[in-house]
């Protein structure tokens, strides 16, 4: 099982032997795996090695410890590219996941400064606020803010928000979607997202602020997303 004459390090032996028994299926996602203890023994090493490979495990977001139960098998984290220009709805059927949508709240408001200069609006003008829960597979993976003039979307109704915004935008409204711009951080989530996400705080979160403009340039849309960092990696594409 290991190989102690390796140049390998046996801690990242361990890890191997652990991550392609997970790839296989002998440990499911949300399973209990063996503990140090029995995979101390099971190894013939020291304590100290297993907890040095379960631990770099965790890092890597393969495993979660759950304080007086153990070591467990995570949900595998979907990779998430920042070069593309898709939505939510679009991009979780092409990896073959079912997206769903909760709509929390949608309201007509003054936008906030901040908001207000992101879309290139006066503060007294109105927009849509729209709160959506974001699912894959029914499970919650994200939280939407999102603010669009209500000058350029007077159509926008609820039941548009169910599906695809982006869908609406272009097969409703016959608008060509162009670039965005987007700012991202790592942040530790609120007590409000975290109920809404079903996470157990404190949980960190990746937030990100997306703008968008249309093919015109106008900007028509400004998000606030808050992404579980236990189910997302974000890629991106860079050259010389």
């Amino acid at each position: 099982m290991l190989d102690k004459q390796s140049a390998i390090p046996i801690y990242v032996q361990i890890e191997d032997y652990l991550k392609g028994q997970i790839s296989q299926g002998v440990y499911p996602v949300k399973s209990l795996i063996p503990s140090e203890r029995e995979l101390t023994d099971m190894f013939g090493v020291s304590r100290m090695t297993v907890r040095q490979s379960l631990t770099n495990l965790v890092k890597d977001g393969l495993l979660y410890r759950e304080k007086g139960r153990g070591t467990f098998v995570a949900e595998e984290k979907m990779e998430q590219p920042l070069n593309g220009l898709t939505s939510f709805t679009e991009d979780m059927k092409e990896r073959g996941l079912v997206p769903g949508t909760k709509l929390i709240s949608f309201s007509q408001i003054h936008p906030d400064t901040q908001i207000a200069a992101r879309l290139g609006i006066s503060p007294e003008a109105f927009v849509h606020k729209v709160v959506r829960i974001r699912y894959a597979d029914a499970t919650p993976m994200a939280i939407e803010r999102s603010y669009l003039p209500v000058e350029l979307f007077p159509r926008l109704t609820e039941e548009a928000l169910q599906g695809s915004l982006y869908a609406f935008i272009e097969l409703q409204e016959k608008l060509v979607i162009g670039q965005a711009t987007q700012r991202m951080e790592a942040a530790l989530a609120k007590t409000e997202d975290a109920g809404y996400l079903q996470i157990a705080l404190p949980a960190a979160v990746v937030l990100i602020e997306r703008v968008s403009t249309l093919e015109d340039g106008r900007i028509f849309e400004v998000v606030r997303s808050t992404y579980r960092a236990d189910r997302y990696k974000f890629i991106s594409e860079i050259g010389r």
